[in-house]
């Protein structure tokens, strides 16, 4: 389940790519990926990933 989750994260790039200095930034930009993937779990609408172009 761990792994799955990593997974999910790693589609959004910002969380993918560690541009972030601080490890608070990094940590909130997680949440905010979770926070997406909850949102489009919720509303039913699909995920967009790079492997559907």
């Amino acid at each position: 389940m761990v792994e799955r989750t990593f997974g999910w994260l790693m589609l959004h790039r910002r969380v993918a790519r560690d541009y972030e200095t601080l490890p608070t930034r990094s940590e909130a930009m997680v949440h905010v990926a979770m926070i997406n993937l909850m949102s489009r779990r919720f509303t039913g609408e699909a995920t967009v990933t790079w492997r559907s172009t």
